[in-house]
């Protein structure tokens, strides 16, 4: 019996073989891309830290993760440390990158997509949550504190200052937060262009909860510096609700 027709038969099953598994591999590919992409839309978000704003809490090229999701129920709290797209002149301009190869822009985008990547980190600040919608935040008082709605807080537990320096801040203020906004300031507190630095803008230095991404919740790089990302909720305790108006 000749061989001769029994070959394409059997090359014939073999190719639809590999095109089917080409197939379900396109499939699950696409699948974990979409899957990726609703995480980090909906859910959790990755981002660096690019300054030392927020040291001792967050170091430079600190890689965190952000609960985009839980926030949306239970809203924001005195101290914590939220990620924010740039409310505008937060941030200097950026200068425009050299050219990359296409293949290599194609692949930063797709990472980008799906949440690997976050070069999109350079638009976004991250600070500590220090007044709410409607809070009266005062600085400073005689023993150099912040004062929510009255009640001083004593931030020494998180506040990075320079040795000898207790004073809450170098710059006084006295504003009440707008309905839908935030004034935060950073850990590092004489060197965070944070609500403060930006008064003079139209936003007043308040951040529209519509530009909070989420709230940073874990550190997760380097792996010696892995863990949660502590609210310090003792401190704001004894803070007393907004009056309503």
């Amino acid at each position: 019996m000749s061989t001769d027709a029994v070959e394409p038969a059997e090359k014939a099953p073999r190719r639809r073989s590999l095109l089917t598994f080409l197939r379900d591999v396109l499939v699950i590919i696409l699948i974990a891309a979409l899957v990726s992409f609703v995480v980090k839309t909906f859910v959790l978000r990755s981002f660096y830290i690019p300054s030392g704003s927020m040291e001792r809490t967050l170091l430079i090229n600190d890689r965190i993760l952000v609960d985009e999701l839980t926030p949306q129920w239970t809203g924001y709290d005195h101290g914590d440390v939220v990620v924010f797209k740039d409310p505008g002149g937060w941030l200097p301009p950026v200068p425009q990158a050299p050219a990359r190869p296409f293949i290599v822009e194609a692949a930063d985008w797709v990472l980008t997509f799906v949440g690997l990547s976050t070069s999109d980190a350079q638009d976004h600040l991250v600070k500590r949550v220090i007044g709410l919608p409607g809070d009266h935040v005062v600085c400073c008082n005689a023993l150099g504190q912040i004062t929510i709605n009255g009640s001083p807080i004593d931030e020494a537990s998180y506040l990075d200052l320079p040795a000898g320096d207790t004073a809450a801040s170098d710059v006084d203020f006295d504003v009440t937060v707008p309905a839908d906004r935030l004034w935060v300031m950073g850990d590092n507190r004489d060197h965070s262009q944070d609500s403060r630095a930006h008064q003079e803008l139209p936003g007043g230095g308040f951040v529209p909860l519509e530009n909070v991404v989420g709230r940073a919740f874990l550190t997760t790089w380097p792996l010696d510096r892995f863990g949660l990302i502590d609210t310090h909720d003792e401190v704001f305790r004894s803070v007393p609700a907004a009056k309503s108006k």
